[in-house]
């Protein structure tokens, strides 16, 4: 039989990895289920605390997740925080969303 000794600390990082994932997607579950599935434009600047100017620099970059054949711009909430995510440097510079989350 195989027997594996593990040392207290080695168990407590593991631990708190394992509690910061499920942290991380219940509070993706949480937010995502404040908002509609896909935000408009005005519902996009209030999330992110942003103005019109930067919405609009946002909205045509083609790596943000923006849907186009609805008529007007909509973003998919559950894509928004993904591209959030990946892009904490251009979000932490150019809006209020992080400041929200921490002040919480």
């Amino acid at each position: 039989m195989l027997k594996v000794d593990l040392d207290d600390e080695f168990i407590n990082t593991l631990a708190t990895q394992i509690a910061d994932r499920a942290f991380e997607k219940f509070r993706d579950k949480i937010e995502s289920s404040k908002w509609p599935p896909v935000l408009s434009r005005t519902k996009l600047m209030e999330f992110l605390g942003i103005k019109e100017t930067k919405a609009s620099e946002l909205m045509n970059r083609a790596d943000f997740p923006v849907i186009r054949e609805f008529g007007h711009p909509k973003v998919p909430t559950h894509l928004l925080l993904k591209w959030i995510d990946s892009h904490t440097d251009w979000v932490e510079e150019n809006s209020t969303y992080f400041n929200r989350i921490h002040s919480a």
